[in-house]
């Protein structure tokens, strides 16, 4: 194990070599943890076609669910970037495609939220709102609002995210919502509705009552609201991870 610079460490483990924070506590709300490996005596069959293993037919476990398989069911190896491991790891057909997708966030999505952009800000009944930009911290860890004044919004206290789109009646469809309890619907980019807000339900540093916030792309700022609707996207993808990990 050897330290790096930014608050990070190489770690090596039975999977792969990991770049970890040096404080496991401020780990990224998207992280998973490594799987418990399925014990190589309770596994005498490949857990996906049923290959009977020998010495000719070696069994190897996926690094993202830890099941035994064959090489043939357990040949790909694919960035896991929930994990953090530096390198392609070997992953099992169905994990393989699931880990595909996220590093597309990763590589994308991830950028977006950490540039920010800028909304209008209404703090839970008032109807007076600042102009602030909003952007995820390096760490992922915090929603930062910068204006005239500046607060954050710690994701690992956000209890609900709901993203407002523009294109249906009111009180339809018009808010998609993602909670560990709801059923989860999608916003795709280009598709028939576009995402101008964003409503959060979260618990402040210091207290248990819920509090609210809404984030709105202005029409005052057409130049910002292409970049502002792609950070709310972003974001919703990001709050799909974000309860998959609180689920997992």
């Amino acid at each position: 194990m050897s330290s790096v610079p930014d608050g990070k460490k190489l770690v090596r483990s039975p999977s792969g070599l990991r770049m970890m924070p040096e404080m496991g506590a401020y780990s990224s709300p998207f992280s998973l943890d490594e799987p418990q490996w399925v014990p190589d005596k309770e596994c005498p069959r490949c857990m996906q076609c049923d290959t009977k293993f020998d010495f000719i037919t070696r069994k190897h476990h996926c690094r993202r669910c830890g099941k035994c398989f064959c090489d043939k069911c357990c040949s790909k190896k694919v960035p896991l970037p929930r994990m953090c491991f530096v390198d392609p790891v070997r992953q099992c057909a169905e994990c393989a495609l699931i880990s595909q997708k996220e590093t597309e966030f990763y590589d994308r999505q991830l950028k977006v939220l950490m540039n920010g952009a800028t909304f209008l800000v209404t703090l839970g009944c008032s109807e007076k709102s600042e102009t602030m930009v909003c952007r995820l911290s390096n760490n992922h860890r915090y929603l930062f609002l910068d204006g005239e004044s500046h607060f954050e919004v710690e994701l690992a206290k956000i209890s609900t995210v709901q993203v407002l789109t523009e294109g249906l009646t009111p009180g339809e469809k018009d808010i998609h919502t993602y909670t560990s309890l709801l059923e989860s619907q999608y916003i795709t980019e280009g598709g028939n509705n576009r995402a101008i807000g964003l409503l959060l339900q979260y618990k402040a540093v210091g207290s248990q009552d819920l509090q609210k916030m809404k984030l709105t792309a202005s029409d005052d700022y057409n130049s910002n609201k292409k970049l502002a609707g792609s950070w709310l996207v972003a974001m919703h993808k990001a709050a799909k991870l974000l309860y998959e990990s609180r689920d997992q």
